[in-house]
């Protein structure tokens, strides 16, 4: 297990830019993919991006594709997801997870993860 702690989030005018880091304690991080997901208000939690353990495989959501990008840093245990071109529908609690798994093909499912931090808020005003 490891536990995670999300910052960055806060508020940003439509078109502008914020920069999420999640913190992971536990030696074994290089061996956990990594995902963003968020969670507007009256909506379910939906995936945003993800990243494999080795940071060789990254995958999107196709609303934030080409706006967001997601890395990682195995030497800090740290993944961090770079949001530019922000919109108001971007607003949500954006939360960290982790799942113990090197099959990419599992990024993207919410239900592969079973670690959380507790989330940040990000508002974007329009």
């Amino acid at each position: 297990q490891v536990q995670l702690v999300e910052s960055g989030g806060g508020l940003v005018q439509a078109g502008g830019s914020l920069r999420l880091s999640c913190a992971a304690s536990g030696r074994t991080f290089v061996l956990y993919s990594m995902g963003w997901f968020r969670q507007a208000p009256g909506k379910e939690r939906e995936f945003v991006a993800a990243i494999s353990w080795n940071g060789g495989d990254v995958a999107y959501a196709d609303d934030v594709r080409g706006r967001f990008a997601i890395s990682r840093g195995n030497a800090k245990n740290t993944v961090d997801l770079q949001m530019d071109s922000l919109k108001p529908e971007d607003t949500a609690v954006y939360y960290c997870a982790a799942q113990s798994s090197f099959d990419v093909s599992r990024l993207a499912r919410i239900y592969e993860y079973d670690n959380w931090g507790q989330g940040t808020q990000v508002t974007v005003s329009s």
